[in-house]
């Protein structure tokens, strides 16, 4: 029964049942008891507190007071196990915790969810680290979160749902990243993902070739095939392997003087830098960072731009730089 799964409810159950099981016997068998007197007797038989009888029992009365007893001693102390059982679990180590991290969960705002935390999921949350975004994995395998759970943030509970999807705050996150080992169950996520949060942004990988317009068309933002980039990338280690070698090392912040790539955001630079050309807001003097790429409103990209481009607030900039230029734009910026 599944209102029995709870011990709370297995105690309450027990104790109703042999609480009936006394009055019954009671007003059955001693027929000058009416039901108040039958509900009486057995109270004062189960709690043994010693009241009198309400009247003298006969034989037969007596031979169920014992069997009652019996039955009843047993039956209130398996409910007490399950009520200290109940208890217990209540304020148990991992109840806590799975609290901790719920309140932690509620306080996120335009996070990253990320479900599934397996190869994937977990180069993703690494990545998300490096770049200090809040996330949140969902995770049903418990040796993996018990692994890895003083340094990821964890909701235990399956992703195909929506109730754990809501209790992550998707309604309140950015982005989504489907990390699931099948097909079938990225597909469903993201159409769970699009119906609750009609604006986030969903990435979501792919193993089969044929499912990546299926998942485009539940409507995730980017499908990625991980075993084809991972065949390209090591193609490219014996075609440009210089070319790989340097695209590698960018990002990884080894130290200020390594290549790094940082993504701006127009609209929240400060207004005096906003609405100007490259010429105007002279990076590469002031930050010694490169423009290597920029992305306008409309989605459409410029590689090397002209110094002469005129920037709009709602378009990105792609800079190159040290990671002594980049904390330099992002002081410039007022972006750390």
């Amino acid at each position: 029964m599944p209102f029995l799964k709870s011990p709370l409810t297995r105690a309450i159950f027990l104790l109703f049942l042999v609480l009936l099981f006394g009055v019954t016997g009671f007003f059955w068998i001693e027929s000058g008891y009416t039901l108040f007197d039958a509900i009486y007797m057995t109270v004062i038989t189960l709690s043994t507190v010693g009241y009198g009888e309400v009247g003298a029992l006969s034989d037969q009365g007596r031979i169920f007071a014992i069997i009652f007893i019996l039955i009843g001693f047993l039956t209130v102390a398996l409910a007490m196990r399950f009520i200290v059982e109940y208890l217990v679990s209540g304020w148990s180590f991992s109840v806590i915790k799975q609290k901790k991290n719920r309140d932690m969960i509620n306080t996120l705002k335009e996070h990253t969810i990320v479900c599934g935390f397996g190869r994937n999921g977990r180069q993703a949350v690494v990545r998300l680290k490096r770049h200090q975004q809040s996330y949140v994995v969902i995770e049903q395998n418990e040796s993996l979160i018990e692994e890895n759970e003083h340094q990821v943030l964890f909701f235990k509970g399956n992703a195909l749902t929506d109730e754990v999807l809501e209790a992550a705050g998707i309604k309140r996150a950015k982005n989504l990243i489907c990390a699931l080992p099948e097909d079938a169950d990225n597909l469903f996520v993201v159409l769970s993902a699009r119906q609750l949060q009609p604006d986030i942004v969903i990435v979501s990988r792919v193993s089969d070739e044929s499912n990546q317009s299926k998942l485009a068309l539940a409507g995730a933002d980017h499908v990625i095939m991980p075993d084809k980039i991972g065949g390209d990338y090591m193609a490219a280690l014996l075609t440009v392997p210089d070319l790989i070698h340097f695209l590698g090392n960018l990002d990884w912040w080894q130290d200020e003087k390594s290549p790094n790539v940082e993504e701006v955001n127009l609209d929240k630079i400060p207004k005096e830098y906003q609405n100007k050309t490259l010429a105007e807001m002279q990076l590469r003097k002031k930050s010694g960072c490169n423009v290597i790429a920029y992305r306008d409103e409309d989605g459409k990209q410029f590689i090397n731009p002209d110094a002469n481009t005129s920037l709009s607030t709602k378009g990105k900039l792609i800079v190159l730089g040290s990671g002594e230029s980049i904390q330099k734009l992002n002081r410039m910026f007022q972006l750390d």
